[in-house]
């Protein structure tokens, strides 16, 4: 794992991970997240910023992760069905 430095909210935080730039990403979507909220509510302490963009990130990837299950669910519909056809024609092509 490497170590790196990342900028947040103005201040440098040492952080480890397998995919250095994956890392960068995150951290400067958090960073984007802060700042976005900030502009909004400029007069509150950083720690209301930080729980306010956690729970944005966190609707943020329940949100998708919901999308993400209802594809599969479609998906995997879609795999039945078509396994299904292709039982009944290969039965049809059988008999």
């Amino acid at each position: 794992m490497k170590s790196l430095r990342v900028k947040i909210f103005g201040s440098e935080y040492p952080l480890r991970g397998e995919d250095e730039e994956f890392t960068k990403q995150v951290a400067g979507y958090v960073d984007e997240m802060i700042e976005r909220i900030h502009e909004k509510i400029p007069d509150q302490p950083p720690l209301t910023i930080a729980v306010l963009t956690a729970l944005n990130v966190t609707e943020d990837m329940m949100k998708d992760r919901e999308k993400s299950h209802i594809v599969l669910q479609n998906v995997n519909g879609e795999l039945e069905k078509m396994s299904q056809h292709l039982s009944n024609v290969i039965h049809e092509i059988e008999s």
